[in-house]
């Protein structure tokens, strides 16, 4: 079959590799229909993420048929039309029996971590997205081993098209959990930095839980019309204007009641931070959560789906004390909330195929990677579709 190889930073090929194979009793293969670029695929792209190798298959925003089922497999069968949810939770464990998902004990064979030098175990594998997370072949490809079938997959009704379906994999419910664990009810005001997929997935949320003012700072113009003209936001350039100050100066020095950070770990803003990254002196760059802390009010609460690895240069403790500030963080529990958001996708209420732009056949997911990363022909989202 066809995938996307990893080779080394910037030099991602379309290369003819073995199928996979039933591994498990309850594993499925799944013939891919439609895949994504995620943002945080670009971690790797840059170089940002260790644990790659050569020869990893990239991709975790995947859906298709299944091929083929093992015998211990009762959830799906062959034939049914499914998305997966891009990280991997066996169903069973401490944390998946409280809707935990992607603190999942069992998925991820590596060796876990360290914090204040105690040994924790690691969080629940991911598809295709470094070894970290349990180096599992992604779906970029023509087709996909799909681990633990009897507690991830989820079928789709026939009504709906791969594009209004392929984000329940990850960028909706990421976007849709981070509006939650912001607090957002009705009246609320929320700043949202990063008008990128996942950004623009948690502004949909938000408006749908009620959120009355809406600010998006970002440094694409496109992006930011978009989501001014979708959501109703209000734009704010990070490169025109120093955003926090913006905002406390919109809302009597008070600030938002909520700010998302949908950017990350690679934020731009220091330069220093940004060279000490890029020389791996430093893990994480503060630029974003630096922005949050500084735009919500006193008491207010801020959420974090953007990914940060290992530490980060100043964090501004005191002033989360200061403000009384609560912070909600982490990947998303898919599982969670796929049927709510589908049901919110049957009905209409939620379009999350509209930020698409690029649709690509799998060889062409170099040059989708390049465009993405480089912000080119106004790129929001990339699909690939295998076999065309």
């Amino acid at each position: 079959m066809k995938a996307v190889v990893y080779h080394a930073p910037r030099d991602f090929r379309v290369e003819t590799v073995p199928d996979p194979t039933l591994q498990a009793e309850d594993d499925l293969i799944l013939r891919v229909t439609s895949t994504a670029i995620c943002g945080s695929d670009l971690h790797m792209w840059r170089g940002n993420i260790l644990g790659m190798k050569p020869g990893d298959i990239l991709g975790h925003e995947f859906m298709g048929v299944v091929e083929e089922v093992g015998p211990a497999v009762t959830r799906v069968k062959k034939g049914d039309r499914v998305i997966v949810p891009f990280l991997i939770g066996c169903g069973h464990c401490f944390f998946c029996e409280q809707d935990l998902w992607s603190c999942c004990e069992t998925t991820n064979p590596g060796p876990g971590g360290s914090v204040n030098r105690k040994t924790i175990r690691p969080p629940a594998a991911l598809y295709g997205y470094t070894h970290l997370f349990g180096g599992v072949p992604g779906g970029q490809a023509e087709y996909v081993r799909v681990l633990k079938a009897n507690a991830n997959p989820f079928r789709i009704p026939d009504e709906l098209t791969d594009e209004q379906a392929l984000f329940l994999t990850d960028i909706l419910p990421t976007g849709y959990q981070a509006a939650l664990q912001a607090g957002i009810r009705p009246g609320a005001s929320v700043a949202i930095y990063g008008a990128g997929p996942v950004g623009l997935m948690a502004a949909m949320s938000a408006r749908y839980l009620g959120a009355e003012t809406l600010y998006m700072i970002d440094e694409a113009d496109y992006r930011l019309s978009f989501a001014e003209k979708r959501f109703g936001a209000i734009p704010i350039n990070f490169h025109e204007r120093d955003a926090a100050g913006w905002i406390l100066e919109r809302t009597n020095g008070r600030g938002v009641d909520a700010t998302i950070d949908a950017v990350g770990f690679e934020a731009k803003g220091s330069r220093l931070e940004s060279l000490m990254l890029k020389a791996k002196l430093e893990t994480s760059t503060g630029a974003a959560i630096r922005q949050c802390l500084a735009a919500v009010r006193r008491g207010g609460t801020v959420s974090i789906p953007g990914v940060y690895v290992g530490a980060i240069h100043g964090f501004l403790l005191g002033d989360a004390f200061d403000k009384g500030l609560t912070f909600k963080m982490g990947q998303t529990h898919v599982q969670r909330y796929v049927p709510e958001l589908l049901e919110l996708v049957q009905s209409g209420v939620f379009q999350p195929d509209q930020i698409i732009t690029h649709r690509m056949p799998l060889d062409e997911a170099p040059r989708g990677y390049a465009i993405f990363d480089a912000q080119e022909e106004n790129c929001r989202k990339v699909v690939l579709k295998p076999g065309t």
